[in-house]
């Protein structure tokens, strides 16, 4: 690769959730939301399109706005957002873009020649008669379309929402939500050709995963010779599968993809006590030749409203699915990072306070983490260039780095930070570093006396060799800012 590749791998300013990611040619291409820094809503910009050559995951290229609120014809003021899209390449060879139409229970439908041009609304999700799916009184909520066209040329749409059906799109058309539906479209690619049927029941229904039933999130991918259905469960910050030999029915659970606090790893499912702050996530698997990835989001600026796009290499398992996954700070790089070099805090996998973490989708998140650190940019959306950081860091915080190669040489270590604070920033290959007995594990110890000036402090760097975590921690007064670090 030209470049090491990091998480998130999209530069720090841009906020892309929900992506799918897609080979077309020689190239991968993600489409997902749009969320814009400071909003108070979900996917508040308009869709944007990142692409980079399969041999080079660290080489993403902007492909520009791809498709325009305002383009919905049910949007002319575009006061209405698009949520979690996905494409596919029909079989005329052309390329179709569909959408959630915010919470109004509508999937809009765009078409292009290409993978990354202008996209033209092309129209609605319908039925055989040309009434719109999801204007029914009683059919199942439409959102979150995932679709595949499939090697027999047969188009398969995929969707399905568990929360309470929003009051717009349930106040004339008295929706459901019985969970995750699949339905087979004609090769229009915009017709229902088999009404919609639910596959993939909510929390409570018969037929449910348990302990992981279907929340929200679909996204569908053949693997090998079999059907992977990729959501979001009930817990609503992990991503789970499940596997058929054929795409409308006989799915069978397989398990956790990744989760944005590595819960369920290690038997860990304390949520105040997670790797990271949680949300929602969403995203889909990537196969390059014999290597898969997830693809997934994380939450940023103690919020569920700015979210980055991160992905993850997946180890298969004997039976053909998948292992979970850890969050690290290297996804797509192919292996560790180097152990020389300054690296941003940005990239931090990891990040808790003393109090442990939360899920940021609750009430006020604000005032309920105003003690925790988190990740956050200066600047309006959009503006700026790695000037993304970690904010807040108080006694006991704790920010992660997944993983390094180290030559076990001595070395020195740099910090940038600033703040108002008196005390140490103890780096460590442990994660329990204030509780580390251990202290071999311990490779440098920062003192840190600031007086809101931007600080960088350098000192001895003893990091055992081999693949290793970093953790830097915060002990003392105030509290401060970490901007990056530099290992040489």
């Amino acid at each position: 690769m030209k470049n090491q590749a990091f998480n998130p791998y999209l530069p720090s300013w841009e906020y892309v959730p929900d992506g799918e990611p897609h080979v077309f040619g020689d190239r991968v291409y993600v489409y997902g939301s749009h969320d814009a820094f400071g909003a108070p809503i979900f996917c508040v910009n308009n869709y944007v399109c990142w692409s980079a050559p399969v041999d080079d995951l660290s080489d993403w290229r902007f492909e520009g706005t791809i498709y325009r609120k305002r383009q919905d014809p049910g949007n002319p003021f575009g006061i209405r957002s698009l949520y979690a899209p996905d494409v596919t390449r029909g079989p005329d060879g052309r390329y179709y873009l569909y959408y959630a139409f915010d919470f109004m229970g509508e999937i809009g439908v765009a078409v292009c020649d290409t993978p990354a041009g202008s996209y033209q609304f092309y129209g609605k999700v319908r039925h055989a008669s040309g009434k719109v799916w999801g204007k029914k009184s009683g059919e199942q909520f439409p959102f979150d379309p995932a679709v595949l066209t499939d090697e027999d040329g047969r188009v398969w749409l995929y969707s399905g929402f568990a929360t309470k059906v929003p009051f717009i799109a349930s106040r004339w058309h008295n929706l459901r939500n019985d969970g995750g539906v699949v339905m087979e479209l004609l090769p229009d690619m915009i017709t229902i050709k088999t009404e919609p049927r639910v596959l993939f029941p909510i929390k409570g229904k018969p037929g449910a995963f348990p302990g992981h039933a279907f929340f929200e999130a679909s996204s569908i991918r053949r693997v090998d010779d079999r059907y992977c259905f990729v959501y979001s469960s009930e817990h609503n910050h992990d991503l789970c599968y499940a596997m058929s030999s054929r795409p409308d029915g006989g799915f069978e659970y397989g398990g956790v993809l990744v989760d944005l606090g590595d819960l369920y790893l290690d038997g860990n499912t304390d949520e105040a006590h997670a790797a990271n702050y949680l949300g929602n996530t969403h995203g889909g698997l990537l196969s390059i030749g014999a290597d898969w990835y997830i693809f997934y989001h994380r939450q940023t600026n103690r919020s569920s409203y700015a979210r980055q796009a991160c992905a993850e290499k997946l180890r298969r398992r004997p039976d053909g699915g998948f292992y979970q996954a850890e969050v690290t700070s290297c996804g797509l790089n192919g292996g560790p990072l180097s152990g020389t070099g300054t690296y941003e805090a940005r990239i931090a996998c990891n990040l808790w306070s003393r109090e442990g973490t939360g899920r940021y989708d609750c009430k006020n998140p604000r005032k309920a983490f105003a003690a925790h650190p988190y990740f956050t940019q200066s600047g309006r959306d959009r503006e700026g260039d790695g000037d993304q950081y970690i904010a807040n860091m108080r006694d006991g915080a704790v920010a992660g780095f997944k993983y390094f190669l180290f030559d076990g040489t001595e070395r020195e270590i740099g910090i940038s930070v600033r703040g108002n604070a008196r005390g140490h920033m103890i780096v460590s290959h442990n994660k329990n570093l204030f509780f580390d007995k251990d202290l071999s594990s311990v490779a440098a110890k920062l003192p840190l006396n600031l007086n809101g000036q931007l600080s960088s402090v350098r000192g001895p760097f003893r990091a055992i060799a081999g693949k290793q975590a970093l953790f830097f921690g915060y002990e003392g007064e105030g509290s401060i800012d970490f901007l990056s670090f530099t290992m040489d």
